[in-house]
């Protein structure tokens, strides 16, 4: 079995290759530009599961990205059964100071360079295979820190709801993870008394953990029902 996981080797994307590790998924993970990173996260896989992971660099926002992935996919003579299109950029300048440039920076990444890798490797995913993405709780509850990366999330949302009526006839199922707030790296760097405002808000009290998200995509995965769904796990947000 194998997998592709854009933005795999550490976040959230780093959990859902430490999960389908465990299946027995060999697996290619996209990265950006920690090379360091990405070399010992597949080090890790490997050692650990057994399984084949390697690393392959390719910036989301840059327009050759797709033909990067896609021709080490044809260069190896791969099939697909699973791919986690789990990669974002997010802009948070506000309003009145962002920039045309990086709002289609940020559209190009979330949503046009998902489609166009899924239409170039359309051919090599299994009848039977999965694609999940990674939507946002930002999607569905406005947030006032990125306008961009909350209207490419919605985007995203819808696009996994259109993209069944164009992967069913090849028998591809396609849904999405809608995180709230997880404890990636990213999170911990926020300031204590932003954290505690958000968890205040959450009503399990506390913010997610990323193997907590793994577990729904593994789901996702398995269960061969499940087609066209946006799964939120948030903590129950809002309800406190």
């Amino acid at each position: 079995m194998f997998a592709i996981i854009t933005g795999g080797t550490k976040g959230i994307g780093y959990s859902v290759a430490k999960c389908m590790a465990e299946m027995g998924y060999n697996l290619l993970l996209t990265y950006g530009a920690d090379t360091f990173t990405a070399q010992r996260s597949c080090s890790e896989l490997s050692k650990t599961y057994g399984v084949e992971a390697s690393a392959l660099q390719a910036d989301v926002s840059d327009r050759k990205a797709v033909d990067v992935i896609a021709r080490h996919v044809e260069n190896r003579d791969l099939t697909i059964d699973v791919i986690v299109l789990n990669a974002g950029l997010t802009l948070r300048d506000s309003f009145e100071e962002m920039k045309e440039s990086d709002w289609e920076r940020v559209f190009y990444a979330n949503v046009q360079f998902p489609v166009f890798l899924l239409q170039r490797l359309l051919g090599r995913i299994k009848q039977g295979g999965s694609v999940i993405f990674t939507g946002s709780l930002m999607a569905i509850l406005p947030h006032g820190m990125s306008l961009a990366y909350g209207v490419t999330k919605a985007a995203v949302h819808a696009l996994v709801k259109n993209m069944v009526k164009f992967l069913s006839p090849h028998g591809i199922r396609i849904n999405a993870v809608a995180p709230g707030f997880v404890d990636t790296d990213w999170q911990k760097t926020k300031p204590v008394e932003v954290r505690r405002a958000i968890e205040s808000k959450i009503a399990l009290g506390r913010f997610g953990e990323p193997d907590e998200l793994s577990n729904i995509y593994r789901m996702l995965i398995e269960n061969t029902y499940i087609n066209g769904s946006i799964i939120v796990a948030d903590g129950g947000y809002s309800y406190k």
